[in-house]
Protein backbone atom coordinates (compact mmCIF):
# COMPACT_ATOMS: atom_id res chain seq x y z
CA UNK A 1 0.00 0.00 0.00
CA UNK A 2 2.80 2.34 1.34
CA UNK A 3 4.90 1.73 -2.19
CA UNK A 4 1.36 2.39 -4.17
CA UNK A 5 0.98 5.97 -2.27
CA UNK A 6 4.62 6.38 -3.13
CA UNK A 7 3.60 5.41 -6.94
CA UNK A 8 0.68 8.07 -6.86
CA UNK A 9 2.62 10.92 -4.90
CA UNK A 10 5.67 10.52 -7.64
CA UNK A 11 3.39 10.71 -10.20
CA UNK A 12 0.99 13.28 -9.07
CA UNK A 13 1.72 17.32 -10.90
CA UNK A 14 -0.05 20.29 -9.94
CA UNK A 15 -2.17 21.52 -12.97
CA UNK A 16 -2.02 25.10 -11.20
CA UNK A 17 0.11 27.32 -9.90
CA UNK A 18 0.34 30.40 -7.46
CA UNK A 19 1.71 33.65 -7.48
CA UNK A 20 3.46 34.59 -3.97
CA UNK A 21 5.49 37.97 -5.46
CA UNK A 22 6.29 40.37 -2.91
CA UNK A 23 3.93 39.16 0.08
CA UNK A 24 6.73 39.78 2.60
CA UNK A 25 5.43 43.78 2.09
CA UNK A 26 2.10 41.85 3.97
CA UNK A 27 -0.17 44.76 4.02
CA UNK A 28 1.69 47.15 2.48
CA UNK A 29 1.40 44.51 -0.86
CA UNK A 30 -1.87 46.60 -2.49
CA UNK A 31 0.00 49.71 -2.80
CA UNK A 32 2.53 48.43 -5.20
CA UNK A 33 -0.86 49.11 -7.80
CA UNK A 34 -0.05 52.51 -7.78
CA UNK A 35 3.53 52.75 -8.91
CA UNK A 36 3.27 50.20 -11.71
CA UNK A 37 -0.54 51.01 -12.89
CA UNK A 38 1.53 54.02 -13.54
CA UNK A 39 4.40 52.41 -15.59
CA UNK A 40 1.68 50.35 -17.36
CA UNK A 41 -0.08 53.65 -18.58
CA UNK A 42 2.94 55.28 -19.42
CA UNK A 43 4.15 52.41 -21.76
CA UNK A 44 0.59 51.90 -23.01
CA UNK A 45 0.10 56.17 -23.64
CA UNK A 46 3.77 56.74 -25.01
CA UNK A 47 4.10 53.72 -27.22
CA UNK A 48 0.36 54.19 -28.87
CA UNK A 49 1.63 58.04 -29.91
CA UNK A 50 5.20 56.51 -30.76
CA UNK A 51 3.00 53.86 -33.67
CA UNK A 52 0.15 56.59 -34.41
CA UNK A 53 2.81 59.06 -35.13
CA UNK A 54 4.91 56.64 -37.39
CA UNK A 55 2.20 55.02 -39.15
CA UNK A 56 0.31 57.85 -40.04
CA UNK A 57 3.31 60.45 -41.22
CA UNK A 58 4.68 59.47 -44.25
CA UNK A 59 7.64 61.29 -43.59
CA UNK A 60 8.96 59.08 -41.30
CA UNK A 61 8.53 55.71 -43.28
CA UNK A 62 12.64 55.57 -42.90
CA UNK A 63 14.38 52.18 -41.85
CA UNK A 64 15.07 53.59 -38.24
CA UNK A 65 11.81 54.91 -37.75
CA UNK A 66 10.52 51.39 -38.80
CA UNK A 67 12.84 49.97 -36.68
CA UNK A 68 11.32 52.43 -33.65
CA UNK A 69 7.77 51.67 -34.65
CA UNK A 70 8.49 47.59 -34.01
CA UNK A 71 10.37 48.86 -30.48
CA UNK A 72 6.97 50.52 -30.16
CA UNK A 73 5.10 46.81 -31.15
CA UNK A 74 7.30 45.28 -28.63
CA UNK A 75 7.16 47.88 -25.75
CA UNK A 76 3.06 48.34 -26.13
CA UNK A 77 2.71 44.27 -25.83
CA UNK A 78 5.29 43.08 -23.52
CA UNK A 79 3.55 44.51 -20.49
CA UNK A 80 -0.10 43.65 -21.39
CA UNK A 81 1.08 39.77 -20.55
CA UNK A 82 2.20 40.50 -17.33
CA UNK A 83 1.12 43.38 -15.31
CA UNK A 84 -3.04 43.12 -15.40
CA UNK A 85 -2.60 39.77 -13.62
CA UNK A 86 -0.31 41.41 -11.04
CA UNK A 87 -2.09 44.38 -10.60
CA UNK A 88 -5.39 42.13 -10.37
CA UNK A 89 -3.40 40.44 -7.70
CA UNK A 90 -1.91 43.13 -5.59
CA UNK A 91 -5.83 44.45 -5.06
CA UNK A 92 -8.02 41.26 -5.08
CA UNK A 93 -5.64 38.72 -4.57
CA UNK A 94 -6.09 36.75 -7.25
CA UNK A 95 -3.05 34.83 -7.71
CA UNK A 96 -3.62 31.57 -9.87
CA UNK A 97 -2.72 30.34 -13.24
CA UNK A 98 -3.19 27.47 -15.28
CA UNK A 99 -0.10 24.94 -15.58
CA UNK A 100 -1.14 25.43 -19.67
CA UNK A 101 -1.53 29.27 -19.16
CA UNK A 102 1.92 29.94 -16.99
CA UNK A 103 3.77 28.04 -20.20
CA UNK A 104 2.15 30.54 -22.85
CA UNK A 105 3.05 33.41 -20.68
CA UNK A 106 6.50 32.06 -19.74
CA UNK A 107 6.48 31.97 -24.01
CA UNK A 108 5.27 35.38 -24.82
CA UNK A 109 6.81 37.29 -22.62
CA UNK A 110 10.51 35.81 -23.26
CA UNK A 111 9.88 35.74 -26.92
CA UNK A 112 8.81 39.69 -27.28
CA UNK A 113 10.91 40.34 -24.86
CA UNK A 114 13.91 38.57 -26.43
CA UNK A 115 13.23 40.94 -29.52
CA UNK A 116 13.84 44.47 -27.28
CA UNK A 117 17.87 43.75 -27.34
CA UNK A 118 17.92 42.61 -31.16
CA UNK A 119 15.92 45.28 -32.35
CA UNK A 120 18.28 47.57 -30.29
CA UNK A 121 21.25 45.79 -32.28
CA UNK A 122 19.35 46.62 -35.53
CA UNK A 123 19.23 50.26 -34.42
CA UNK A 124 23.03 50.04 -33.97
CA UNK A 125 23.79 48.78 -37.38
CA UNK A 126 21.34 51.15 -38.84
CA UNK A 127 23.28 53.85 -37.39
CA UNK A 128 26.90 52.65 -38.36
CA UNK A 129 25.44 52.76 -41.98
CA UNK A 130 24.41 56.18 -41.33
CA UNK A 131 27.03 57.78 -39.74
CA UNK A 132 30.01 55.64 -40.61
CA UNK A 133 29.02 54.17 -44.19
CA UNK A 134 26.32 56.56 -45.76
CA UNK A 135 27.01 55.87 -49.22
CA UNK A 136 25.89 52.24 -48.35
CA UNK A 137 22.86 53.34 -46.33
CA UNK A 138 20.50 52.59 -48.89
CA UNK A 139 22.01 49.72 -50.46
CA UNK A 140 21.80 47.72 -47.09
CA UNK A 141 19.02 49.04 -45.32
CA UNK A 142 16.54 48.69 -48.14
CA UNK A 143 13.80 46.55 -46.50
CA UNK A 144 14.56 43.71 -49.07
CA UNK A 145 18.32 43.64 -47.84
CA UNK A 146 17.54 44.15 -44.87
CA UNK A 147 15.19 41.50 -43.97
CA UNK A 148 18.26 39.04 -45.01
CA UNK A 149 19.72 40.16 -41.85
CA UNK A 150 17.36 39.41 -39.59
CA UNK A 151 15.76 36.23 -40.23
CA UNK A 152 18.86 34.61 -38.34
CA UNK A 153 18.42 36.74 -35.12
CA UNK A 154 14.76 35.99 -35.32
CA UNK A 155 15.10 32.12 -35.90
CA UNK A 156 17.90 31.83 -33.22
CA UNK A 157 14.76 33.87 -30.59
CA UNK A 158 12.30 31.92 -31.06
CA UNK A 159 13.88 28.56 -31.12
CA UNK A 160 15.62 29.07 -27.98
CA UNK A 161 12.40 29.98 -26.49
CA UNK A 162 9.99 27.75 -27.82
CA UNK A 163 13.22 24.97 -26.39
CA UNK A 164 13.34 26.77 -22.87
CA UNK A 165 9.14 26.36 -22.73
CA UNK A 166 9.26 22.46 -23.82
CA UNK A 167 11.64 21.58 -21.79
CA UNK A 168 9.50 23.45 -19.00
CA UNK A 169 6.55 21.88 -20.12
CA UNK A 170 7.93 18.52 -19.55
CA UNK A 171 8.86 18.62 -15.96
CA UNK A 172 6.41 17.55 -12.86
CA UNK A 173 5.00 20.12 -10.08
CA UNK A 174 4.44 17.65 -6.94
CA UNK A 175 6.48 19.42 -4.41
CA UNK A 176 4.55 22.95 -3.95
CA UNK A 177 2.97 25.08 -6.32
CA UNK A 178 2.96 28.40 -5.10
CA UNK A 179 6.14 30.48 -6.56
CA UNK A 180 8.02 33.84 -5.27
CA UNK A 181 7.14 35.71 -8.22
CA UNK A 182 4.21 37.86 -9.71
CA UNK A 183 4.57 36.10 -13.28
CA UNK A 184 5.59 32.98 -15.14
CA UNK A 185 9.63 33.42 -15.19
CA UNK A 186 11.45 30.82 -16.83
CA UNK A 187 13.55 30.15 -13.42
CA UNK A 188 10.73 30.50 -11.19
CA UNK A 189 8.79 28.63 -12.76
CA UNK A 190 11.59 25.47 -13.33
CA UNK A 191 12.37 25.83 -9.73
CA UNK A 192 8.78 24.05 -8.64
CA UNK A 193 9.82 21.56 -10.59
CA UNK A 194 10.79 17.56 -8.23
CA UNK A 195 12.83 16.54 -10.92
CA UNK A 196 16.55 16.85 -12.29
CA UNK A 197 16.25 21.08 -13.39
CA UNK A 198 19.98 21.43 -15.06
CA UNK A 199 19.34 20.83 -18.42
CA UNK A 200 16.76 23.61 -17.95
CA UNK A 201 19.51 25.66 -16.29
CA UNK A 202 21.99 24.99 -18.80
CA UNK A 203 19.14 26.48 -21.63
CA UNK A 204 17.79 29.11 -19.72
CA UNK A 205 21.67 30.09 -19.07
CA UNK A 206 22.70 30.00 -22.57
CA UNK A 207 19.48 31.41 -23.62
CA UNK A 208 20.83 34.54 -21.87
CA UNK A 209 24.15 34.89 -23.25
CA UNK A 210 23.02 33.99 -26.72
CA UNK A 211 20.42 36.53 -27.16
CA UNK A 212 20.70 39.89 -24.79
CA UNK A 213 24.71 39.68 -24.19
CA UNK A 214 25.05 38.87 -27.84
CA UNK A 215 23.15 41.41 -28.86
CA UNK A 216 24.75 43.80 -25.99
CA UNK A 217 27.76 43.35 -27.24
CA UNK A 218 27.23 43.76 -31.25
CA UNK A 219 25.04 46.42 -30.38
CA UNK A 220 28.35 48.21 -28.23
CA UNK A 221 30.78 47.01 -30.86
CA UNK A 222 28.71 48.90 -33.50
CA UNK A 223 28.49 51.87 -30.98
CA UNK A 224 32.59 51.68 -30.17
CA UNK A 225 33.02 51.96 -34.26
CA UNK A 226 30.27 54.98 -34.19
CA UNK A 227 32.53 57.10 -31.88
CA UNK A 228 35.53 56.42 -33.24
CA UNK A 229 34.84 57.20 -36.81
CA UNK A 230 32.93 60.75 -35.83
CA UNK A 231 35.98 61.65 -33.16
CA UNK A 232 38.33 60.74 -35.88
CA UNK A 233 36.63 62.38 -38.99
CA UNK A 234 37.21 65.84 -36.56
CA UNK A 235 33.77 67.08 -37.12
CA UNK A 236 31.51 67.91 -34.22
CA UNK A 237 28.48 65.25 -34.11
CA UNK A 238 27.59 65.74 -30.72
CA UNK A 239 24.57 64.97 -31.68
CA UNK A 240 25.43 61.31 -32.45
CA UNK A 241 27.74 60.86 -29.52
CA UNK A 242 25.02 61.96 -26.93
CA UNK A 243 22.40 59.66 -28.76
CA UNK A 244 25.10 56.65 -28.92
CA UNK A 245 26.31 57.56 -25.33
CA UNK A 246 22.06 57.61 -24.48
CA UNK A 247 21.42 54.54 -26.02
CA UNK A 248 24.35 52.26 -24.70
CA UNK A 249 23.53 53.70 -20.98
CA UNK A 250 19.59 52.05 -21.60
CA UNK A 251 20.85 48.57 -23.09
CA UNK A 252 23.54 48.27 -19.89
CA UNK A 253 20.71 49.05 -17.29
CA UNK A 254 18.17 46.77 -18.82
CA UNK A 255 20.95 44.46 -19.43
CA UNK A 256 21.86 44.68 -15.74
CA UNK A 257 18.38 43.77 -14.45
CA UNK A 258 18.11 40.92 -16.73
CA UNK A 259 21.49 39.47 -15.70
CA UNK A 260 20.66 40.46 -11.47
CA UNK A 261 17.15 38.55 -12.35
CA UNK A 262 18.58 35.38 -13.77
CA UNK A 263 21.49 34.97 -12.16
CA UNK A 264 20.17 35.56 -8.62
CA UNK A 265 18.44 32.20 -9.02
CA UNK A 266 21.77 30.85 -9.74
CA UNK A 267 24.14 31.93 -7.36
CA UNK A 268 23.94 31.83 -3.62
CA UNK A 269 23.08 35.58 -2.59
CA UNK A 270 21.03 37.73 0.28
CA UNK A 271 18.21 39.05 -2.19
CA UNK A 272 14.88 39.03 -0.79
CA UNK A 273 12.19 37.03 -3.13
CA UNK A 274 10.70 40.87 -2.96
CA UNK A 275 13.89 42.63 -4.57
CA UNK A 276 14.27 39.60 -7.09
CA UNK A 277 10.66 39.99 -8.54
CA UNK A 278 11.23 43.49 -8.48
CA UNK A 279 14.24 42.99 -10.62
CA UNK A 280 13.09 40.97 -12.96
CA UNK A 281 9.72 43.55 -13.62
CA UNK A 282 12.22 45.79 -13.81
CA UNK A 283 14.15 44.16 -16.70
CA UNK A 284 10.68 43.99 -19.14
CA UNK A 285 9.04 47.26 -17.79
CA UNK A 286 11.82 49.50 -17.52
CA UNK A 287 12.94 49.83 -21.11
CA UNK A 288 8.80 49.94 -22.31
CA UNK A 289 8.59 53.01 -20.37
CA UNK A 290 11.80 54.75 -21.70
CA UNK A 291 12.21 53.67 -24.86
CA UNK A 292 9.82 55.75 -26.24
CA UNK A 293 11.11 58.59 -24.71
CA UNK A 294 14.61 57.62 -25.69
CA UNK A 295 14.26 56.48 -29.25
CA UNK A 296 11.20 58.80 -30.13
CA UNK A 297 11.34 61.75 -28.44
CA UNK A 298 14.90 62.41 -28.69
CA UNK A 299 14.80 61.78 -32.73
CA UNK A 300 14.73 64.83 -34.51
CA UNK A 301 12.36 63.55 -37.15
CA UNK A 302 10.02 61.67 -34.64
CA UNK A 303 10.39 65.11 -32.28
CA UNK A 304 9.10 67.25 -35.15
CA UNK A 305 6.07 65.51 -36.08
CA UNK A 306 5.42 64.75 -32.42
CA UNK A 307 5.26 68.42 -31.68
CA UNK A 308 3.09 69.02 -34.87
CA UNK A 309 0.65 66.99 -33.53
CA UNK A 310 0.54 68.28 -30.37
CA UNK A 311 -0.34 71.49 -31.72
CA UNK A 312 -2.92 70.04 -33.71
CA UNK A 313 -4.71 68.28 -30.68
CA UNK A 314 -4.63 72.14 -28.81
CA UNK A 315 -6.27 73.82 -31.83
CA UNK A 316 -9.68 71.13 -32.54
CA UNK A 317 -11.18 72.11 -28.95
CA UNK A 318 -11.11 75.59 -30.62
CA UNK A 319 -13.22 74.53 -33.69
Amino acid sequence: MSSMQAFTVHNFSFVTLKFNGFYDLEEWRPFLFIPYFLMFLLSTISNSVLLYLIISKKALHSPMCILISLMSVVDLFLPIFFVPNMLLSFLFKWNGISLLGCLVQMFFIHCIGTFQSTLLAWMAVDRFFAICRPLYYHKFMQMPNFLKYIIVPVFRNVILIVTIVSLAGRLSFCGTNEMDHCFCEHMAVVQLACGDISINNIVGLVTVFLVPTVDFLFFSLSYFVILASVLQSGKSHLKAINTCITHIIVMAVTLTFALMAFLSYRIRNNLSSSARVFLSTMYLLFPSCFNPIIYGVRTKEIREQFLKFIKQIKILPHH
